[in-house]
Parts: C-alpha cells; structure tokens; sequence
C-alpha cells in the first residue's frame, strides 16, 4: 500500500482527512538516523503537515515548526498539496525510556510552542502561534487549530517502530466540525472516533486512507474525493547550495578557501550533502564577484 491521503464529507457540516504515510516516514526516518522517540516525533509532525495542506491549492504549502524545550529540539516539516514533504528534528540520536509501552514523545518534546505558517501566494505569508499542550503532536495540532484559527477539530497521528528501528505503520486523519454542524452526527463521529484502535494498528493491519475514513464515518453516508500519493521530497540541488555559498560573501569563502580549502554543506531537511572543492569554491567566488 503505497502513501497517499484522501479527503471526504459526511451530512451535518463535517469533513474529514485521513493519510497512510509510511513510507515517507521510513524514508526520512532513515536519512536522519532517527532514533525511535525522533522518528515518532518527526513522523507524526510530518503526518499531520500532509494532513493541513490537503486543502491548499496546488501550488501551495505549510510549515510546521514545534520548539519545545526537550532533548528532541526542534522539529520543522515542509509539506505541499500536491502531496511531497520533508522534514528533520534537531537531534534525531534521542533515546528515552517507554511510558507504559508507548514511545514517550512528549517528554522528547517538552514545552514550547508549535507555529504553523501558510505560504498561500500572498506577499507575507501567515503564521499562527499557540503552547503546546503536551508535546505529543496530535493534541498540539488540535489546540493550534482551535485557538489560532478558531477551528474545531480532532487530530490523531500514529508511528509504529519496530525493535530493529524501521517504521512499519504511520498515518494520521482530522476530523472539523465546520460552523453550524448538526450536533446529532457530531455525537456519533465522536463515539466512532472513540471506539478506533490507535491510527498505527489500522494501518499495520493493512487499512487504508479511506477505510479509516469509513470507520470513522460509520452509519453515516460519506462523500469521498480524489486519492493523493504521497511521498518524502526535498527540492534542495547542487545550484540552490552554490547560491547559498554565493550569499556568504567574498570574505566568507576566501576564509574557507585558506582554513579547509574544500567545504561540505548538508541540507537539514533530507542530509543530503554537497561537496565543493577548491575549483568549485573559486568558482563560487568568480559568481560573487560578477554580481
């Protein structure tokens, strides 16, 4: 089951998102060398970017950036709606002891805020603020929708890790009341939602985008839209790093010629690294001194 995300509408004013995202988590799991409570962390964050840029137009994106005071750091994720994202948490090499027999992200987390920015073609982008609430993603995304953008929902996100560190499951939906939603069906997507394993099992267990869709919409009838694949993409490129290296200066670049003679620059987002040697760095130069 490759990754991919689907939105739907039940009757009484209710939408619903829903992402099978493993894959993608793997992937960035494996370029950052997470550890299990990072790759959990990272994953859900990921996930739940998926899940915010799903209603953007095409050209569209989101950034999530949670900064809490644990041993995790930072953790910052990209996502476009066209479905690719990309992401990294600070300190990926986190190791901390289960809380009952769940990863405790949390306590990876800490407290902090999460800031979500909107890049919509306008010439500033938005950003909305909030606290976290407990650090486990899901609950900070939920209260960030509430209190910043006055909007009623119920997040959930889930990364299975096994022993060896692979990722196996991971997924996430959302569920918004929109304004004036009938209570009645609000009632009984709350018992449905209630009576769902963790999103990590449904998805091991081979469930899909909108089987869990389905069950989170049981007795009620459900509009679905078009599927969207997924996938872990990093727009970074030799030519974006030597820009980089262009902004540096004159000064900066004869500084490294002199001290190392070569750099390597590695992209936080997907660890990606770019080798310039000496030739590469004069070069550098000559661009700098044409502009």
């Amino acid at each position: 089951m490759g990754d991919h995300i689907i939105r739907a509408t039940t009757v009484g004013g209710v939408r619903a998102f829903a992402a099978v995202t493993t894959t993608l988590v793997e992937e960035a799991r494996k370029r950052h060398d997470c550890y299990p409570v990072a790759a959990a962390a990272l994953g859900r964050t990921m996930t739940g970017a998926l899940l915010l840029a799903v209603n953007l137009k095409t050209d569209e994106s989101i950034t999530i950036r949670i900064s809490g005071d644990g041993p995790l750091g930072e953790i910052v994720t990209d996502a476009h709606a066209s479905g690719s994202v990309r992401g990294y948490v600070r300190n990926p090499h986190v190791d901390l002891p289960l809380r009952g027999n769940k990863l405790d992200v949390g306590a990876g987390v800490g407290n902090g805020q999460i800031s979500v920015t909107r890049f919509t073609g306008l010439k500033q982008p938005f950003t909305g603020n909030a606290d976290l609430v407990s650090g486990e993603i899901a609950e900070d995304i939920t209260n960030y929708l509430l209190v910043s953008e006055q909007t009623p929902s119920t997040v959930a996100l889930g990364v299975l890790v096994q022993p060896d560190l692979t990722v196996t499951a991971a997924g996430g939906f959302m569920v918004q009341a929109l304004p004036d939603a009938d209570d009645e069906v609000l009632s009984q997507i709350e018992k449905n939602i209630a009576a769902l394993p963790p999103v990590s099992q449904l998805v091991s267990e081979g469930i899909d985008a909108a089987g869990i869709i389905n069950r989170i919409f049981a007795g009620l009838p459900v509009s679905m839209y078009e599927e969207v694949p997924l996938q872990f993409e990093c727009p970074c490129s030799y030519e974006r790093v030597q820009k980089v290296l262009v902004s540096l200066g004159e000064m900066e670049i004869n500084d490294i010629l002199v001290t190392d003679g070569h750099a390597e620059v590695c992209c936080p987002f997907c660890s990606e690294k770019y080798q310039f040697n000496k030739g590469d760095l004069e070069l550098v130069l000559t661009l700098i001194k044409g502009e």
